[in-house]
């Protein structure tokens, strides 16, 4: 956790009430214009959450909720601009800095199958970043190579044209 994040809504764990709470964040347009440009995407016009915190355990909190982004995304193959839409579902575990140590075995190392709960993310100093937490749960829903509705990849030819300085090299056989 780190306050100079991008997009940052710190909440302190001792404050939360018994009865949990919901909370509404919403990213300001230099926030969204941080995270665009750490995300590499043309423009971010809106990123939200809705979450709910509860006390889990002794110590720990549990974040839920669904964080909700409208951004400009580049097509891979058109190159071309287009309106996108990012809806993520939030469930993370918090716990004290202890409690998630003692998850760890002597030298650091973890031992869990697949049927496991993903360990707790660390409170840090009595505090969570929920902010932290929506720009990257935003950041998981990004589609990593972004069509553009319609836009179809066409391969090229399977020879240069006749013309091409290629196409010598393309008549020439394969060395075996």
């Amino acid at each position: 956790m780190t306050e100079s994040a991008p997009f940052s809504r710190i909440v302190r764990v001792d404050a939360l009430p018994r009865g949990g709470q919901n909370m509404t964040i919403e990213a300001s347009p230099s926030e969204r214009e941080a995270l665009a440009s750490l995300y590499k995407v043309p423009a971010i016009s809106a990123l939200t959450a809705a979450l709910r915190l509860e006390r889990a355990g002794q110590d720990g909190v549990r974040v839920s909720g669904a964080a909700h982004g409208e951004l400009t995304q580049t097509c891979v193959v058109s190159l071309e601009p287009f309106a996108a839409t990012v809806d993520e579902d939030i469930d993370v575990r918090f716990a004290p800095r202890s409690e998630v140590d003692s998850v760890r075995g002597p030298k650091g190392e973890t031992a869990f199958s697949i049927a496991d709960e993903d360990e707790p993310d660390p409170i840090i100093e009595g505090k969570i970043d929920v902010g932290a937490l929506v720009a990257e749960f935003f950041a998981l829903g990004l589609d990593p190579y972004p069509r553009k509705p319609g836009v179809e990849f066409v391969a090229p030819a399977e020879s240069p044209p006749a013309d091409s300085a290629f196409a010598a090299l393309a008549a020439k056989p394969a060395k075996q």
